[in-house]
């Protein structure tokens, strides 16, 4: 029997970063959701939070799916079953693209402390400014013509 355990911090972010999620009762009418239907396809999503334009996920990987599979199944369902249900004012639709960085078993209650503590750290800390450190930490450049 194979046993694979691989901690990823998924961050993805919505279309433009339009910052929809305003509300927090709909974030968190949304993220119970992706939570609840992850658990449902036997994802392995520990822990999902964001702020207006974003969601942070911490998902342990498993031996059959990829993390591009595992994005997919989370953005594609919650933003049809946000749309379907008329949750926001305007249509939710996430950027395709996404982050995703290993984290290891020693970091894990500081990535779930992060990721629960989302609109403490954005009243200091902009996304974009987020994105800036977190593309200098990881020495990428995600955005064309940005190198």
């Amino acid at each position: 029997m194979s046993w694979v355990r691989i901690w990823v911090h998924l961050v993805f972010s919505t279309k433009n970063r339009n910052p929809v999620l305003f509300s927090e009762e709909k974030r968190r009418l949304i993220f119970q959701h992706i939570k609840q239907n992850a658990d449902e396809k036997k994802l392995r999503l520990d822990c999902v939070n964001g702020y207006q334009e974003h969601a942070h996920c911490l998902i342990s990987l498993n031996k059959e799916i990829s993390i591009s599979k595992i994005a997919q199944l989370i953005k594609g369902e919650s933003a049809h079953w946000v749309n379907e249900n008329n949750l926001l004012e305007e249509k939710l639709v996430w950027q395709d693209d996404y982050y995703a960085v290993s984290v290891s078993e020693s970091h894990l209650q500081f990535v779930r402390e992060y990721i629960h503590k989302q609109e403490e750290h954005h009243e200091k800390k902009s996304f974009n400014e987020e994105i800036d450190e977190f593309e200098k930490k990881y020495g990428w450049s995600l955005v064309k013509g940005k190198e």
